[in-house]
């Protein structure tokens, strides 16, 4: 068995990186530079990374659309309210969940919790339909609420909140009840308002999965004007020709608010890490 030195090892540790960074943002920096070509750049091979001319009409096709209407922008509010709302929601709800979860015994806790996770085990094709016909005996279809309610908290962000406030110090809740503070404060102002990095990456990946929320907007928004950006992208697809320039420059744009997200929460993203290290109860 051959042993490598320190170096070596962080020789080949260095070079992995760089291959999986490469890989990685390849398919990125050939949405970023197709954006900016006409078509026929697109499609030569070899393919040529920097533009001869930017082409900036791509951008407007985009977010003109098939029929010129514009509705892009009312698309992309759509994908912002609904993403952000099942955002809020599921940050508070998974995080009441969780505490209560790690930090209160009761009877039946961990049947509780056993169920919880059951239900990522099951398909979201096997409940879509049944859903889909709770949605329309509400007379939730196009509508907001028919878009956010389903989706309003999760049994991951349970499962994540629960493992990471078992780590929560239970002297500072103690101290805190011991100074006659409520069940609700102790929550609001001292456990919720530490749990920064857990609740970061909740966020990110809970807007991400929105975001990118395809199958479900197309059942219940029939509306073009409450359709979301991935309903947007696909209507866009499919036009009688293709436009390969405007394609790229639409991906580029739905891209955009995920990208900014990420880069304002990406100190507490990567300090989630925590999260994974609860030890035994």
């Amino acid at each position: 068995m051959i042993v490598l030195p320190e170096r070596g090892k962080n020789i080949l540790m260095t070079l992995f990186l760089i291959v999986s960074a490469v890989v990685v943002l390849t398919p990125l920096l050939f949405m970023f530079t197709a954006a900016f070509m006409p078509a026929a750049e697109i499609t030569s091979i070899p393919y040529r990374w920097i533009p001869e001319k930017i082409q900036w009409s791509n951008f407007y096709r985009a977010l003109a659309g098939n029929d010129g209407n514009f509705v892009f922008l009312r698309n992309t509010l759509n994908s912002l309210i609904v993403s952000s709302i099942i955002t809020g929601t599921t940050l508070i709800l998974s995080c009441i969940t969780g505490y209560a979860l790690a930090k209160f015994h009761f009877r039946g806790r961990n049947t509780v919790f056993l169920f919880i996770m059951m239900t990522m085990m099951i398909p979201f094709e096997t409940i879509m339909v049944p859903l889909y016909m709770v949605v329309l005996n509400l007379n939730l279809q196009n509508t907001y609420g028919g878009l956010i309610i389903p989706f309003m908290m999760n049994a991951f962000g349970v499962f994540m909140m629960r493992q990471y406030l078992l780590t929560f110090p239970d002297d500072v809740i103690a101290a805190a009840r011991i100074d006659g503070c409520s069940e609700p404060g102790i929550f609001s102002r001292i456990v919720f308002v530490n749990s920064g990095p857990a609740l970061a990456t909740l966020a990110i990946l809970t807007f991400r999965q929105q975001w990118d929320n395809l199958m479900w907007p197309l059942m219940v928004a029939q509306d073009q004007r409450l359709k979301t950006i991935p309903t947007y992208i696909v209507s866009f697809a499919e036009e009688k020709f293709a436009d390969e320039g405007a394609m790229m420059a639409v991906a580029l744009l739905a891209s955009l608010p995920m990208v900014i997200m990420f880069l304002s929460l990406s100190k507490y993203f990567l300090g989630g890490s925590a999260m994974y290290s609860a030890g035994k109860e």
